[in-house]
């Protein structure tokens, strides 16, 4: 068959590696990248920390407000699809290019796989949450990473396609932590630190409660490595948030980098979906800083805490207090590249 896959931000990368490996052993495959990662040079990291093969479009759609942005995914993903007439098409996760793909897909009548189907947060202020409701009614296969995943589909009328595969993401988090550890990146050089994302708009783009946050962390006895995205950067600046000495901020890192933080960390703070379930894969504490969470089995197994800024009066308290259990419950599946392969040699 002929394979089209299609990508544009870090996570999609992270789960296309090891799948693209098993379509190359026995079909064509021919990789999309709508360019939606605003850091084309990031992008670059990403594709040889991970070995990826050289996307073979790139549509350098990055930008705007979700309409335009997502408006003119379509428009060029259509014209790829028409122009090479593939006999699948893959989208991955959550963002403006799985929802674009899968609606271009779908239109053309294309066959369609979803992975990482099935996840919900029931926060439909979250753009995340409606692009992958959108691509689950919309696809034709859907390969679903948890039980949870698998549930939510069969309430919606959607087991019939639905297929619980495990999550890709284990495969290609594990072959880049043995990189990792040896790379050993730390810009503290500390043994003992706590990791930060955050960019979640909720959190970041109204400056009073990105300021609490920092207030709160700034209060905290313990370095705090915090990889920045720019533009929180840039609204911490605007409004002279004041940082405290144990917070370093970096710039956005490459993969192996990343990975390398948060397996050294003591613990890790974000609001980020794919950094929890990193997290958990990786036996770390973390403390997510929302109200809900797509991955609820990492909370329901003692790894992942919640906390609601807006109403948890004890944070600072929270956050150094928390202790996962011993246990430590497999997840996410093994050998999932193979199982999405399986199924995929079996369309007609």
């Amino acid at each position: 068959m002929k394979i089209i896959t299609i990508v544009g931000a870090r996570p999609q990368f992270i789960k296309l590696a090891p799948l693209s490996k098993e379509i190359r052993k026995f079909h064509q495959e021919i990789i999309v990248h709508t360019g939606q990662h605003f850091d084309e040079e990031m992008s670059k990291t990403f594709f040889v920390d991970l070995n990826i093969p050289h996307p073979d479009y790139n549509l350098k759609v990055s930008g705007g407000n979700h309409g335009v942005q997502t408006g003119k995914m379509l428009n060029s993903i259509e014209n790829v699809l028409i122009n090479e007439k593939p006999d699948l098409a893959i989208v991955f996760g959550d963002t403006n290019s799985t929802l674009a793909g899968s609606l271009a897909a779908v239109k053309l009548g294309i066959k369609t796989i979803h992975v990482e189907a099935g996840l919900r947060s029931f926060n439909r202020s979250m753009p995340e949450e409606i692009n992958r409701v959108v691509a689950d009614h919309t696809s034709d296969f859907l390969f679903a990473p948890t039980n949870t995943a698998i549930k939510n589909l069969e309430s919606e009328g959607l087991s019939a396609k639905s297929y619980l595969t495990g999550d890709i993401m284990v495969e290609s988090l594990r072959y880049v932590n043995s990189i990792a550890i040896s790379n050993n990146y730390d810009p503290n050089n500390s043994e003992n630190y706590y990791l930060l994302t955050l960019h979640r708009p909720y959190n970041v783009d109204n400056p009073y409660k990105l300021e609490k946050i920092i207030k709160i962390l700034n209060s905290l006895n313990m370095d705090i490595i915090f990889p920045v995205h720019p533009r929180t950067k840039k609204i911490i600046g605007e409004n002279n948030i004041s940082l405290g000495s144990n917070i370093k901020l970096v710039n956005p890192l490459g993969y192996l980098d990343f990975i390398s933080l948060q397996s050294n960390a003591k613990k890790i703070i974000t609001d980020s979906g794919g950094v929890q379930k990193e997290a958990y894969i990786l036996q770390k504490p973390c403390i997510t800083l929302r109200s809900e969470t797509e991955w609820l089995e990492t909370v329901e197994s003692g790894w992942n805490k919640l906390i609601d800024v807006d109403k948890d009066n004890k944070i600072a308290e929270s956050i150094v207090e928390f202790s996962p259990p011993q246990q430590h419950p497999d997840l996410f599946g093994n050998e999932v590249s193979k199982k999405m392969l399986n199924i995929i040699n079996n369309i007609n």
